[in-house]
């Protein structure tokens, strides 16, 4: 409504709103403002003494590349810096649409590089750094992981963890973008208009994308060794699936950008990926996406530690900590992930 009287956009709405969230103080934490070569980042170390050095968490957050603050993501990086007994940094990167791709990539980049060089500072251990990503984090943190496969004058990042993470946009036609087309939590066209959004592009005909209509036939084609439904277990399809009937390509609708995707990335380069952790939620029209990728991992023979929640919901971390508010799958999830951690 705001937008159509030209008060605001939607974006500027939901970050004024993100902005009144408040959150607690925590006492077990210093938490510091600084900034990674310009990259502003937001660190929390718990105050009890080490006898060590500490395991370090980078945190990439979700929101499209286009919300998200440090404020919102707080209580989540309280928890799990002070429940896992580790030193996580918060990378408060650019934002779209004012910062296009790949301002947040490189933002997300140098941060965690900076923070590898410089380990020892923080109390962290430089060979037992974690990159973690949630929703459309996860592709940060996926394209992070990969681009650092290449710097080999870097240690080896010890893990990433991925809460249903995004992670392709070739197929926006898998089983769950079917089932779960509606939310909870997000809706397909949701997941396409902020991609279009995020790159200044017109979010008209959201179905032609939904029918795939943005790739050529020859890319869909080699590609559908790594991105198919067919690839997706049975069990999956239980609650309906129907493959969706062929399009013609539009030229109008094709976008190189569907060509940025982890999934996409070459045997060669998957191989050498850290141990992943990977969170899935049957509730989630970006489910799939999860799937997708825990099968090229263990297709070649990198470490997954794969938790389903078969009541799970896009966005069900968020409500750590926030007591009645907080569902039982959310405690679930995060006490997975911190023995996940902890076993590093």
């Amino acid at each position: 409504m705001f937008e159509k009287f030209g008060i605001c956009t939607t974006i500027q709405f939901f970050r004024f709103l993100l902005k009144l969230i408040l959150i607690r103080k925590e006492p077990k934490l210093f938490i510091r403002d600084l900034t990674f070569k310009d990259v502003p980042v937001r660190i929390y170390q718990p105050k009890r003494p080490s006898t060590g050095l500490r395991r370090g968490l980078v945190y990439l957050h979700g929101g499209s590349g286009m919300l998200g603050n440090k404020s919102i993501y707080k209580r989540k990086c309280c928890y799990l810096a002070r429940e896992s007994d580790s030193v996580v940094v918060f990378v408060d990167f650019r934002l779209g649409p004012e910062h296009q791709h790949p301002a947040q990539l490189s933002d997300c980049l140098t941060a965690t590089v900076y923070f590898m060089q410089n380990a020892k500072e923080y109390g962290v251990d430089p060979n037992c750094i974690v990159v973690g990503g949630e929703s459309s984090g996860g592709i940060l943190c996926a394209t992070v992981c990969r681009e650092l496969v290449k710097k080999m004058h870097l240690p080896k990042i010890r893990a990433q963890i991925l809460l249903y993470p995004f992670l392709q946009m070739l197929n926006f036609s898998l089983p769950s973008h079917q089932q779960n087309r509606f939310g909870p939590g997000l809706f397909t066209t949701q997941v396409i208009k902020y991609i279009l959004m995020y790159l200044n592009e017109k979010t008209e005909n959201l179905e032609g994308f939904l029918n795939n209509a943005h790739v050529p036939e020859e890319v869909a084609a080699k590609f559908k060794k790594w991105i198919s439904a067919d690839l997706i277990p049975e069990e999956f399809k239980t609650k309906g699936y129907e493959p969706p009937l062929p399009v013609p390509f539009s030229k109008e609708l094709y976008k190189s950008w569907a060509m940025l995707s982890p999934l996409l990335d070459e045997d060669a380069i998957v191989q050498q990926l850290p141990q992943t952790y990977i969170l899935t939620c049957e509730f989630d029209s970006l489910r799939d996406d999860g799937l997708l990728y825990k099968k090229r991992l263990e297709d070649n023979a990198v470490p997954v530690t794969w938790n389903h929640q078969q009541d799970g919901f896009h966005g069900v971390t968020m409500f750590v900590d926030t007591g009645l508010f907080e569902f039982s799958s959310t405690r679930e999830v995060f006490k997975d992930i911190i023995h996940f951690i902890k076993g590093l």
